[in-house]
Parts: structure tokens; sequence; C-alpha cells
């Protein structure tokens, strides 16, 4: 088996659900509750759900740009069509419109993917009734070539801010792949695109700790240099991906998912410089933000556990601060999981959990 990052099929729901607060919505509950011995399965009971909670609310529809040979005239004439329409002798008028239509990407990708699980050996047939049920109501809506889906060019707005979870299992379902151990334990494999698991890997820590350390006040805030003379002009904003603070105790914690936390040079395992400067810069400049204040800043650098060899687990004491490198096991039961994120808050602040 390939030295890849993998994850316990059943720790993907529960990272979900943490990254993507919908899917804490009653409706999910039952989802939460049930063993799933396939991935597939899994992503395809949250998706039955989350169709059904989008037709309750109703499908997303925008205006389309239509062409057709129509009797009467529709929007405006499109003189060429219709020119060769005379030609050929056709009493008919090709109209160029608008129509509001269910027929659009977001509705086209989705019924792409059920179609793609429903075809799948795999997925049971529970959960492929299911879903069969809920296409009965995207009849009007199109397939799309799955190689052809541009997923960066995909927006989202007020009107359909819905269909983001939706649309980020559809693309887990497309892109990921599975794989089986030698103990037969199904799991999910690395992603075409490694960022996209890092950022629910950051949502993830950041939504656990605003659940169950509310006191410890969450964010993903924004980090002031700390200018002598107020000048900022050009400076590239810092944005921490967890912040915890109690009083004036402070952790910022880096979250980073690579394929390998550790660089070689020369034979020698060390830390990606990169990640390190970074995460002291956001522990100075948080530090000198509390002036002559009594406080205590200090920094963690978060990394989901590869299957390599040598993992980082080190604490540093750099100019007044302590910098801690630790890996994240997610290749354990939850409960373990959450373990760990609950002895970081124990280790670092006056916590109980």
């Amino acid at each position: 088996m390939t030295k890849d990052k993998t994850i316990l099929i059943n720790n993907i729901y529960h990272m979900l659900s943490y990254a993507f607060r919908t899917l804490n919505q009653e409706n999910y509950d039952n989802v939460a509750v049930e063993s799933f011995d396939e991935m597939y399965d899994l992503l395809a009971a949250i998706l039955a759900k989350g169709i059904g909670l989008q037709l309750k609310q109703g499908l997303y529809r925008e205006y389309i740009d239509r062409q057709k040979r129509l009797s009467v005239v529709r929007g405006k004439i499109n003189m060429p069509g219709t020119i060769k329409n005379r030609l050929a002798h056709e009493r008919v008028l090709t109209c160029e419109y608008d129509e509001f239509s269910e027929n659009n990407l977001l509705n086209q990708i989705l019924k792409t993917t059920v179609m793609l699980l429903l075809r799948n050996a795999k997925v049971k047939s529970e959960y492929k009734d299911d879903l069969k049920k809920k296409m009965l109501f995207f009849s009007n809506v199109e397939l799309l070539k799955p190689t052809s889906i541009r997923w960066s060019s995909i927006r989202f707005h007020r009107n359909n801010q819905t269909y983001r979870i939706l649309i980020s299992i559809c693309q887990l379902i497309i892109e990921g792949m599975l794989i089986t151990t030698d103990a037969g334990d199904h799991r999910l494999a690395n992603f075409v695109d490694e960022q996209r698991m890092c950022r629910i890997y950051e949502k993830f820590i950041l939504e656990y700790y605003k659940r169950h350390f509310p006191e410890l006040n969450a964010t993903a805030s924004k980090i002031p240099w700390a200018v002598d003379d107020g000048i900022r002009t050009m400076l590239p904003e810092m944005h921490s991906d967890i912040h915890l603070q109690k009083d004036n105790t402070v952790l910022i914690i880096d979250a980073k998912y690579y394929s390998h936390t550790t660089q070689i040079q020369y034979n020698k395992h060390t830390l990606y410089s990169d990640n390190l400067y970074q995460i002291f810069a956001y522990v100075k400049n948080r530090d000198y933000g509390f002036g002559e204040e009594e406080h205590q800043v200090s920094g963690m650098l978060l990394y989901g556990k590869t299957e390599e060899n040598i993992q980082t687990d080190n604490v540093y004491q750099l100019h007044g601060n302590q910098i801690t490198v630790k890996t994240l096991d997610l290749d354990q039961k939850f409960d373990i999981i959450a373990e760990q994120l609950n002895e970081i808050a124990r280790d670092h602040f006056d916590v109980q959990g």
C-alpha cells in the first residue's frame, strides 16, 4: 500500500458535520447514528438528506439563455436562424429568450453525482431507492460529463448558499477515491486537490472548539501587524486558522493537511520553514498587541497525521513564546480524535473537557 494519508470512513462524517454546520440540522440526525460500511453509502445518505432538505425549500433557479424555433414570437427574433427557416419553407421563427429554469450548473452537478451513485454497485439499495425518489424532481435537469466540471468556477451567493455543502459532497464523490488496507478497512485516500481537504480539516478543528469549548472564544481572526509607526500600507494580512482565547491567554493554531509533514535535506528531516516562520509571525505580532498587560500567547502547528515513519511532536521556546508542533491522528476512532483536541485545550487553558 502506498504511503498516502488515510482517514477512517466514519470520521469523514464527523469532520464534515463540524466543517459544514448545515449537517448539524435535525434532518441529519439519523445519518449521524447510522453505521456505514462503505464510504459511498455514507456520502449517498448525506447527499439524499441534503437534496431532500433543498427540495423543501425549492430547487435553485436562474435565468438561462435559450434559442428555439417557435411558431410565435418569444423574446427577440434571431434573424439568421429565421431566414434559414424561411428558405427551408418552414413557418417558424428562431427566437432568443431567457428562461427561469432549474436546469443550471448546480442542479446538473447534483443529478450527475446521484446517477454515478446509482450505477455504483457498492451503494446499498436502500440509499439508491431514496436517491431515485429525489430524482423525480430533476426531470428537466440535464446531465454533465463529470470530467468537464470546473469546480473552481462555481460561485455561491445569497440565493444558492444552501447548495454549498451539497456541491462539496458531490466533489468528494466525483474526485475522491477509495482504497482498502491489508486489514480490510475501507478508507478515504488522498484527494485530487489536497488544498480542499486541508480547508475541511481547518474548518473541522475550528468548529469543534466553537462547539465544545465556547469559553475559549474560537475564531479565525485577523492578526494586525505590530508596527512602530502605525503604517501598514502594503503589508499582507495575517489570517489565523484557529485563534483560541480565554482572558489574556491565547493559542493560535495553524492547521496543516499535507501528504508529507517534513522535508528532507541531506538525509535529515526538518520542519517546513515557511510553516514555522508563519506561526512565529502570528504569535509575535499577537504577543506585542497586548502591550504591558500580563498575558500568554502560544502557537501550534497541528498537522493531520500521515503514514510517514517520522511524525512531528515537539515543543519549542522561541523568544519568550511557546511554539508546539503536533500531529492529530485522524486514523483513529472519533472519540480518540476528540480526546486529542480536548487535551490541547486543557494543556493551554484552565478548562475542563
